[in-house]
């Protein structure tokens, strides 16, 4: 089965080992804030990525020594959901973020749990990862991060700053959205969070479209100065049997008569290539003062 860029994105960083217990719960906050539903009554994350689903599944345990109460069946193609309902269950989960059982939640990032710079990036990881999504680098460059929650949104957008990243904000339909348009800017997060075989991969879409741009460019330019040289010809051409239909031409120079010729026995030919194959060569300069001259003669007789 093929696999969307963002889904094999996301397989790649859950290949990454989850070493320490602060870390662990870096992720999981992430993933929280940025889940589907985070609340008192119940924790609600929705994938159809099974990486992704085994990812959540290892970082709560880790982290809150806490298993889901409903998960996905093995055999089950599409998203569905990984949800704690148990209230022992999520006050745990709350209580090793700093919320007391009794208090409402708000939706804020507790800095406090990241510290460490490990911790933050593993808690970027965590919000890409359940609220992230990617789009294929042969398309367009667009890498989006999504929350229902106001300040969520503003704190992660001030904590990738802090982070030499350089994201934008938008809001949709009732949520926030962090991204990125920029391709490097793409690459330097999918970098920091662990995805380097995503972000060369991106680098490699993004010369392969650079030469594609700089090779089309070239032929339009090329045939733009083909389309130059035809048109020139042509006048000259034109010049020169009008000053033949109007008996002038054994009246100019043999120099000019010689070009004359030349000029009708290569009409595809350039100023550039007349000149290196008149006997005695010429410069380009010389060649174009004598088609001019045509042109010039020419235009003393009706009809052209």
């Amino acid at each position: 089965m093929s696999y969307s860029y963002s889904y094999n994105t996301k397989i790649e960083l859950c290949k990454l080992p989850c070493e320490r217990d602060c870390c662990a719960a870096a992720e999981a906050y992430g993933m929280l804030l940025f889940a589907n539903t985070f609340s008192r009554r119940e924790i609600r994350i929705i994938t159809g990525n099974k990486s992704l689903g085994k990812r959540i599944i290892d970082v709560f345990m880790m982290a809150f020594k806490t298993s889901f109460d409903t998960m996905p069946d093995e055999e089950h193609i599409g998203k569905q959901p990984y949800l704690i309902s148990r209230p022992e269950k999520i006050s745990r989960i709350f209580e090793a973020y700093g919320f007391s059982k009794d208090n409402m939640l708000a939706h804020n990032v507790n800095l406090g749990m990241l510290e460490d710079d490990c911790c933050r990036t593993s808690f970027v990881r965590g919000a890409f990862l359940t609220g992230g999504a990617v789009t294929d680098p042969e398309k367009r460059y667009h890498l989006e991060i999504v929350t229902p929650h106001y300040n969520v949104s503003r704190q992660t957008f001030s904590l990738l700053l802090d982070m030499a990243l350089t994201p934008k904000e938008a809001s949709r339909s009732g949520n926030y959205i962090i991204y990125f348009k920029q391709s490097s800017a793409i690459e330097d997060f999918l970098t920091l969070i662990g995805a380097p075989v995503h972000a060369m991969k991106l680098m490699s879409a993004k010369i392969e479209k650079d030469m594609i741009n700089t090779v089309t460019r070239k032929i339009n330019c090329d045939n733009a100065n083909l389309d130059k040289i035809v048109d020139a010809a042509d006048a000259q051409i034109k010049a020169i049997k009008q000053i033949m239909a109007a008996g002038a031409f054994e009246k100019l120079t043999e120099r000019l008569k010689e070009t004359a010729r030349l000029r009708l026995d290569n009409p595809s030919l350039s100023i550039s290539e007349l000149a290196a194959i008149s006997v005695p060569a010429v410069t380009k300069s010389c060649m174009n003062h004598r088609m001019r001259k045509f042109v010039e003669i020419a235009l003393t007789f009706d009809g052209l």
